[in-house]
């Protein structure tokens, strides 16, 4: 059992926190090798995750490597931006929390079972089922992802998502609708907490900012709210050109 309580990490005017632009932090460091990048702008294989990032938001040149990275008229996630520049289409702009590990109960959970590719067909049927995020086929090879199991069928799970030097993001936190009210989703939370613990990382997560129940949730076992961030699905220029061509 590991109980640590852990200040929120002081921020500095002059530089920018690394979790503020995690996904960016995450494939330029331990997710590297997953990275398909263009100059400034980066993302996951299209089978692995949605997130695409940008080295700066506010250069105009790293949403030119962006535009090249994903093609015309292609609508793309971007985390960190508050808004596009001229000649992108928003099409979804919304609002998120970023929570940190500072007072977090992590222990094993001695009923999880390890989840892999075998497992993905189940996994994708629970998340479908609950909705909690993006979840793709190959998103197991982000992390490790941990399920609880009731008569052989998967009914709970959580995993690793982001890697930003220093630290892990825990994600794609489910339970199965007729299983809720058990725990089970806080005990798979400690559980992968411990993991990323063990190799001296500090867990962090994110929720949308209208998630009210699951924010409260996570406050009560030991998460304090960092920030509020911009969520944009963006369009990039050249829709019309490609439609034409």
């Amino acid at each position: 059992m590991s109980t640590v309580a852990r200040p929120t990490p002081p921020q500095s005017t002059a530089t920018p926190h690394i979790l503020d632009n995690a996904a960016w932090a995450a494939l330029t460091g331990p997710h590297a090798h997953l990275a398909e990048r263009v100059g400034s702008a980066a993302r996951y294989p299209l089978d692995v995750s949605p997130f695409t990032a940008l080295a700066d938001p506010a250069d105009p040149r790293a949403w030119d490597d962006l535009a090249s990275l994903v093609g015309p008229g292609t609508v793309t996630p971007v985390t960190g931006a508050k808004s596009a520049p001229q000649g992108w289409e928003t099409v979804q702009h919304g609002q998120g929390v970023q929570l940190v590990d500072t007072a977090l109960r992590a222990e094993p959970a001695p009923e999880a079972v390890r989840l892999g590719p075998d497992d993905v067909p189940e996994i994708l049927d629970l998340i479908a089922r609950t909705e909690p995020g993006p979840f793709l086929p190959r998103t197991v090879e982000l992390g490790t992802y941990l399920g609880i199991r009731h008569r052989g069928r998967l009914i709970a799970l959580a995993g690793e998502r982001l890697r930003p030097p220093g630290w892990t993001e825990i994600s794609a936190v489910c339970t199965a609708p007729d299983h809720r009210g058990k725990g089970l989703a806080t005990r798979l939370v400690r559980a992968i907490a411990a993991g990323i613990r063990e190799r001296g990382d500090t867990p962090f997560l994110h929720a949308s900012a209208t998630n009210t129940g699951a924010i409260r949730l996570y406050e009560s076992i030991g998460f304090t709210l960092r920030r509020r961030s911009d969520f944009l699905l963006v369009r990039t220029p050249g829709a019309e050109q490609e439609q034409t061509a």
